[in-house]
């Protein structure tokens, strides 16, 4: 090899999530072959999460797309394994399997772990929420069940899928003429809240007319099967099930300062990660309290403009801006949600029966989003 010639730059993505698919796709359109990048995941597939929420009402099973044949394509070393820790002295990272691998920039996109809040709920967990549902939802449609709680912890996750499971089992029981009770309680002061006040009043019309009793400002507690009790007023519900969402911690990374007492990694307008030269986190595991498809999209491009930038890639750097886009499943129509997120509520509230953004699948991606739906085209031809 000629010893003049300028080696690729190496970035190590460790996720092989929407962060990290959507971050290997930004950086072979702005650094192309500047970047040599290495995935490193334990996962075989890319499962397309936010439509699992179907899968308990029969409709079909959410897509999953295996990994080693999209970093064929776009290019990408495919490396299955887990990351164990970060040695940033040396710019390794360490796996589970015993390997030690170099990296000129490393993005984390490792997700956030599930944990359960209530002891007597059911926690959703969507990689198995079939499982968890099928049963309920049978109970339902023959009559055996008649009141349910959908509730989410003070420190919420994204709220979405209670909101689609709520309606579409308020739906399914009216479809089998079957009469039910659902509240829906949330530390939220509106439904969904971080979407904005037009938002919010379309979805209190649409939980109206479905028979949901949404509670706002909950804080719950499940002291007994069958109890919730919500704070303030020490309000106490009697219900048949409980369902509800699980508490987000972040992922184990020794190595990473996190001084958020909850595990995620600190993240500044570009992404970086302070104090880590050339370490960058976007999606789950990063700081930002929205947890949510296209905020992590969203953080991956960040983060991959800037580590293109480092390679001498023409272009400036944006800074993560976030907006979020949402499809809330349930009603007559697929509703479409967006805002500016400013603090704790959205600006520029828009919903919408009709798309109102480019590639409007449920996770809205710049690059991630039409390669999917191309391969979803490919598989249909």
């Amino acid at each position: 090899m000629n010893p003049n010639e300028k080696q690729p730059f190496e970035v190590l993505i460790a996720g092989g999530g929407v962060a990290g698919l959507e971050a290997a796709l930004a950086l072979r359109e702005l650094a192309d072959d500047r970047v040599a990048i290495t995935m490193l995941t334990p996962e075989p597939e890319f499962v397309y999460r936010p439509m699992r929420v179907r899968e308990p009402f029969a409709y079909s099973a959410a897509r999953h797309y295996p990994l080693d044949e999209i970093a064929r394509e776009i290019g990408v070393e495919l490396k299955q394994d887990a990351f164990k820790w970060l040695d940033p002295g040396h710019r390794d990272v360490h796996t589970e399997g015993g390997e030690q691998l170099a990296y000129d920039a490393l993005l984390l996109a490792l997700g956030a772990r599930l944990s359960p809040r209530f002891k007597h709920a059911v926690t959703l967990d969507d990689r198995r929420i079939d499982e968890q549902l099928h049963g309920l939802i049978q109970d339902v449609e023959g009559g055996y069940t008649h009141k349910l709680a959908f509730i989410a912890p003070s420190r919420m996750p994204w709220p979405l899928p209670l909101y689609e499971l709520a309606l579409m089992t308020a739906r399914r029981a009216f479809d089998m003429n079957q009469d039910i009770s659902i509240t829906l309680a949330t530390p939220e002061d509106a439904p969904l809240a971080i979407f904005g006040t037009a938002v919010s009043e379309t979805v209190q019309e649409l939980l109206t007319e479905h028979g949901i009793l949404f509670v706002p400002s909950a804080h719950c507690e499940t002291p007994a099967p069958g109890e919730v009790l919500l704070h303030p007023g020490s309000r106490r519900l009697h219900v048949d099930r409980v369902i509800a969402l699980p508490e987000l911690f972040g992922p184990s990374t020794p190595g990473v300062p996190k001084p958020d007492g909850h595990g995620f990694i600190p993240i500044d307008t570009h992404c970086r990660v302070p104090g880590l030269e050339g370490v960058f986190a976007a999606g789950d595991a990063a700081d930002f309290a929205v947890k949510h498809g296209s905020v992590a999209a969203q953080q991956a491009d960040v983060a991959a403009e800037a580590i293109a930038a480092l390679t001498g890639a023409p272009g400036e750097p944006s800074k993560f801006q976030p907006v979020i886009h949402g499809v809330l499943l349930g009603a007559d129509k697929p509703l479409y949600l967006s805002a500016h997120i400013t603090g704790g509520h959205g600006s520029s509230s828009e919903v919408s029966d009709e798309p109102t953004w480019s590639s409007p699948a449920k996770i809205a991606a710049k690059y991630l989003a039409p390669y999917l739906e191309s391969r979803d085209r490919a598989a249909v031809r």
